[in-house]
Order: structure tokens, then C-alpha cells, then sequence
């Protein structure tokens, strides 16, 4: 037999080795049903009940026989009978968790033999758009307040301030623009400068701030503005007047009674008796 026989024996006799082997390894496979999706992938609302299949290709020339199983998966048939040459869709379910989250189905064979496919949840968040303006109170000459994001939406607010007194209107600004983005879910703390606030008054401020989508909330909290200084040097005034007027009444409560005349009342005293005698 010549070299290159030899050769060609010898190939013969590897690729018979190698194919039997091979095609024991791809005699079933598993996969999204419908073709060209490489594994599964779903989203909505958590909670949302989602639909979809699976198909089992049994490429051999020898029913198999699979159990399917999967986290959070619920399948028609869980265990499925393929026979040769065939493919069988098996429909299943899964729900959305409340976080996104990967889980797999998990065929396996009676010879232990198994396959997996990925199954991809997504959780998606319904866009609202809602904020809350808390705990607004006067602090000297600031206004500070805190500003909620309740929503799913990054709002960017705008903020009109407004303060009544006993006499009228004293703060009045119109809406404008704050420096700030709130994320979903934030608390933010911030103030208002009020430099030119009454030295002397009872007022009631106002915060309303708005955003898009049609958000807008009000808060309001009262105050009152007493120029302690002043007072306290009024009073110092009034009881000082005060403190003479009753050392004065007492001065004059305490004038000698008619038993403790001085001596000199009493001469002036006898001298007009004896005149009057002559």
C-alpha cells in the first residue's frame, strides 16, 4: 500500500471516530421559538404576566425525552417527548419581578445531558411626574423649606414666593427657575434669602412650585417679626419712669404726722396762742 493509502485510510478511520461523537453531542438543542433570537427577553410593569415558548429540536434518529424547569418560569408541559427529527414548542409564563433580573430555563435529558437559555426581565417604570414643598419655616432672613420628588421623573422645579401681612403684601416674586435637578425619590434641602424682611409684623409666606407635566404644590408657614432691641429699650424706659413715680408717692406718704412735730412747729405753735390771748 502506498504512503498516500496509508494517508487516506487513516483519515477515513479519524473523521469515523470524531462524527458519531459529534453528532451525539448536537442531537437535541434548545431555543427561543420562532428562530434568530439567541435568548429571551421581556419587560413591563412589575407584577405583568408575560407569554412566550420554547422549542426542544430533536435532530437525531431516536425520540428524546426532556424535563424543563426554570425560577419564576411555569411551562405547559414540563416534561416533553420529542420524536425524531422533530421540534416541539413548549409554551410558558413569567411574571416581572419588581427588579430587573436574569433567570434561565433548563432542559435536561434522561442521559443527563442538558441545555439552557437565558430569559432577560426588565422591569419598566410607569413616567409620573409629582412633588411636595415640606416643612417651610422662617428662620431670621431666610425662608427654608424642603422640596419631595414622589414621582419616577427628574423634575426641574420653579419657585414663586409670596408673604401677606397685617397691612398688605410685604414678599411678592415671581416664578422663576431653581438650580437644582431632584432624581425620583430625593428630599432637598433649600432656602429662600429674605434680606428686607419687616422689622415689626405678623405675616403668612406662601412657597408654590411647579414643574412640568402639570406639577405644583403650595405650603404656607406664619411668622412673627418683634425688634426685641427696641422693645427691651422701651421698657427699660417705662420702668425707670415708672420706679420714680412710686419713689416720689412714697416720699410724700411718709410727710411727719401731727405727734411728731419738729420743735420748730412747735414754737411757731405757742406763739400764736399767747397772741391770741392778749
Amino acid at each position: 500500500m502506498s504512503s498516500a493509502a496509508r494517508v487516506l485510510c487513516l483519515s477515513l478511520l479519524l473523521l469515523l471516530a470524531v462524527c458519531p461523537a459529534a453528532t451525539a453531542a448536537e442531537r437535541w438543542s434548545l431555543a427561543p421559538s420562532g428562530g434568530g433570537r439567541p435568548s429571551f427577553y421581556g419587560e413591563g410593569p412589575a407584577g405583568t404576566v408575560l407569554e412566550d415558548a420554547v422549542s426542544v429540536t430533536n435532530r437525531s434518529g431516536a425520540p428524546v425525552t426532556v424535563r424543563l424547569r426554570g425560577t419564576g418560569l411555569t411551562f405547559r408541559d414540563g416534561t416533553v417527548r420529542v420524536p425524531a427529527r422533530t421540534r416541539a414548542d413548549v409554551p410558558f409564563t413569567v411574571t416581572v419581578p419588581t427588579a430587573d433580573r436574569a433567570v434561565e430555563i433548563v432542559a435536561r435529558d434522561t442521559a443527563g445531558d442538558e441545555r439552557r437559555v437565558r430569559v432577560q426581565l426588565r422591569v419598566t417604570v410607569p413616567e409620573l411626574s409629582a412633588l411636595t414643598v415640606e416643612r417651610v419655616r422662617v428662620s431670621g432672613d431666610r425662608i427654608a423649606y424642603e422640596l419631595v420628588n414622589r414621582g419616577t421623573t427628574p423634575i426641574a422645579p420653579r419657585l414663586a414666593v409670596r408673604a401677606d401681612g397685617v397691612f398688605g403684601r410685604v414678599l411678592d416674586r415671581a416664578p422663576r427657575d431653581l438650580p437644582v435637578e431632584l432624581p425620583p425619590g430625593s428630599r432637598t434641602k433649600l432656602d429662600e434669602p429674605w434680606p428686607d424682611r419687616p422689622a415689626l409684623d405678623a405675616v403668612d409666606v406662601r412657597l408654590t412650585v411647579t414643574a412640568a407635566g402639570g406639577v405644583r404644590d403650595t405650603a404656607e408657614a406664619s411668622a412673627r417679626f418683634v425688634p426685641w432691641g427696641a422693645v427691651t429699650g422701651t421698657a427699660g424706659c417705662a420702668g425707670a419712669a415708672l420706679g420714680a413715680w412710686l419713689v416720689v408717692r412714697h416720699r410724700r406718704r411718709r410727710r411727719p404726722y401731727d405727734g411728731e412735730a419738729t420743735e420748730a412747729e412747735r414754737s411757731g405753735r405757742q406763739a400764736e396762742l399767747t397772741g391770741a390771748g392778749t
